[in-house]
């Protein structure tokens, strides 16, 4: 699917589009998880669970007070910096914003709910990765996923097989 588009367009923007998609795979992944983990404990299978309520708000504050500590006169500069003579400087960090109010929330959500680390970290690792991909991605990308959800809902949801059952039980019940 990525080599077809790769004939036409820049390698760099092909691969990257592909990558965002991948990484939002994931986070799907991993949110699934932490959604179904309630489900997963009366089972007979094996989760593995750490309890990420006090793990991930340190890991939070560790990780900005070393980039503080480390590089705060760039960091001070990105949030205060917005003379660019290019395009608007914040819309190419909106990414890195959403990610910081993002990151906050789920440690606030790993402190109140207990979630479980593992799917905590995968959810903001790939996230991080993608606001790397910057915001001309992430038009690319959201442009992608309107398209997608368009097919999904006028023509997947309709012909399911799925859906097909569920209306013949509705028609059975009338």
């Amino acid at each position: 699917m990525v080599a077809i588009p790769a004939l036409f367009m820049n390698l760099s923007e092909v691969t990257d589009l592909s990558v965002i998609g991948t990484l939002f795979a994931f986070v799907i992944v991993c949110a699934g998880v932490l959604v179904k983990d309630k489900e997963f404990a009366g089972q007979k299978r094996f989760v593995p669970y750490i309890n990420s309520q006090f793990i991930a708000p340190v890991l939070f504050i560790v990780i900005v007070g070393g980039l503080l500590y480390l590089n705060g006169d760039a960091i001070r500069a990105f949030f205060t910096d917005f003379s660019s003579k290019e395009e608007a400087a914040f819309i190419h960090k909106l990414p890195y914003f959403v990610f910081i109010i993002f990151s906050l929330v789920m440690v606030v959500l790993s402190f109140v709910k207990r979630l479980s680390l593992i799917p905590v970290l995968g959810v903001m690792c790939c996230t991080y990765l993608m606001t790397e991909l910057g915001i001309t991605n992430w038009i690319r990308f959201g442009i992608w996923l309107l398209i997608g959800f368009v097919i999904y809902f006028f023509y997947s949801y309709t012909h399911s097989k799925l859906h097909l059952r569920e209306r013949a039980v509705e028609d059975l019940a009338q």
